[in-house]
Order: structure tokens, then sequence, then C-alpha cells
């Protein structure tokens, strides 16, 4: 079984999808953007996660990027120069909450493989996952503070911060720090790190032990924490508008796609 997308012929950006036994794989694969997410690679994510929840023999999703470079980079920064105001970003907030949240409310255990980088939307997924490993030098954040000068919607900000913990996520959005895997253990956020030969053999090893416990067990649970998750969110759309409304967004925007360092004016 497999969902793909591709931009044209000469750059592939697409997510595979396989099932071998009870164990389904999910590949991000867009080479010539570090497995940067495009739209098309979002919906595809989406409807995998729909499809895997019809197939009752799956007990266990393992995600990966695809070349050992990165896990996902973010997402594809191009489709933000045709914004024109701050309802652009409104838009663009909740699409990316409705792509995740069938991967979050998956009611199987999730494995993101993390090898290089995860970044913004890359960071996005792996914690949407229920565990990761990943090699030392795997590098975490979401430094916006110093491309985009965009923001995340609260629904994704008080995720991280339930997964992360206030501090990092501070020096991941106000400092635009990436965090290494070997930090992250000590938080509890990669459950442990493993060299690049022996990364693929964890994730099966961890996949088989999830697959030996009580799945209805395994579903309440995720499910139960997912309703607790989205009890309490408050309303944010008047701050997302004003950050992607600003000049500066529009200005982060045509800095990184040129390849230049932005100026920031805060407004």
């Amino acid at each position: 079984m497999s969902a793909v997308m591709s931009d044209n012929k000469n750059n592939v950006a697409r997510v595979l999808f396989s099932v071998e036994g009870s164990i389904a794989q999910i590949h991000f694969e867009h080479p010539a953007a570090r497995n940067a997410m495009t739209q098309a690679m979002y919906e595809s994510l989406q409807s995998i996660c729909e499809q895997i929840q019809n197939i009752p023999a799956i007990r266990v999703a393992i995600l990966r990027g695809v070349g050992e470079k990165s896990f996902v980079s973010g997402s594809d920064i191009a489709q933000f120069a045709s914004y024109k105001d701050g309802e652009d970003g409104i838009r663009y907030e909740a699409a990316i909450a409705a792509y995740l949240r069938p991967l979050q409310e998956l009611s199987i255990p999730t494995i993101a493989v993390i090898e290089g980088f995860a970044i913004g939307g890359g960071l996005a997924i792996a914690s949407s996952c229920d565990f990761r490993i990943a090699t030392p030098e795997a590098k975490f954040g979401v430094p916006i503070a110093k491309t985009l000068g965009n923001c995340l919607s609260i629904g994704n900000l008080a995720w991280l911060t339930g997964q992360l913990g206030t501090a990092i996520v501070r020096r991941m959005l106000l400092l635009a720090e990436l965090i290494t895997a070997p930090e992250l253990v000590t938080q509890g956020f990669i459950l442990r790190t493993y060299p690049q030969a022996e990364l693929s053999a964890a994730a099966l090893e961890l996949a088989n032990r999830l697959i030996g416990l009580a799945p209805i067990t395994q579903k309440v649970t995720k499910l139960s924490l997912m309703r607790l998750f989205h009890g309490n969110l408050p309303n944010c759309d008047d701050l997302i508008r004003e950050c992607y409304g600003s000049a500066d967004f529009k200005a982060g925007v045509t800095a990184f796609l040129a390849g230049e360092n932005p100026k920031w004016q805060g407004k």
C-alpha cells in the first residue's frame, strides 16, 4: 500500500506507506529540501493515518525520514510567498492541526525514528508520535525567530510544552536554539539514542514490544490523553493573525527564499 505525492519529475516530494505484518512504515521523502513537508505531503500523511485506522491488523506505526540525513526539516517555505495577510496564517495553522490530528489520534502506538533534523513541522510530527528514538547527532527545534518570523498555533504550542516542558520550548522559540537528542533523553522526550547502525533494529524491537501488549489498553490510554489535552485550549487567533499579518513575516519569507538574513523591524 502506498500514498505518493510529488512536486515534479525532478524533485520528488512524497510520503511512502507500506505494511509488513503488524507494522506500518511511513517514510518522508523530499531529498531536495531535507524532507521538508509540502502541502501534498501533509495531505498524504493525513490520508495514510486515516487508512491505518481501518486496517485492524496494524498494531504499530513507525515514521522515518528517507536518506538518513533528516527526519523532517520543516514545512516547504515557498507556499508562504503568496500569503497576503493574517487570515492566511489562521488558515495555515488550522490546516496543519487538521493534518496532524489523525496521527495524534491513531489508536495504535507510533514511533518516530529520527536522524538529522526534526525542525518546525518535523518536530510537530515527531512530538505527535508516542515514542521517539534517535541518533545522538539528531537536532530538534523551531527556529522561526531566526528564519521566518511567524508563530505556532496555541494547540501546537500547548502540545510541545506538554511534551518538552516550558523551559525547552522557550529556548527553541525565543532563542531559536536547536536542542540535541541526548539532552532531550534527560527530558524524557527521546526514549533513547542509538548509533546509526543500530537504529532500525531498535525501532523494530520497540515495535514488537508494543505489539505484545494489550491493544485496548493502548487505545483507551491514547484517546483519553488526547481528550485531556483538547479540553482547555484557549482561542489565540488574534495573536496568530498579528504575526502572520506582520511586515516582519513577509520580510522573513522573502529573505529565506533568497538565502539572505532577514532584517527584523518589529512591525
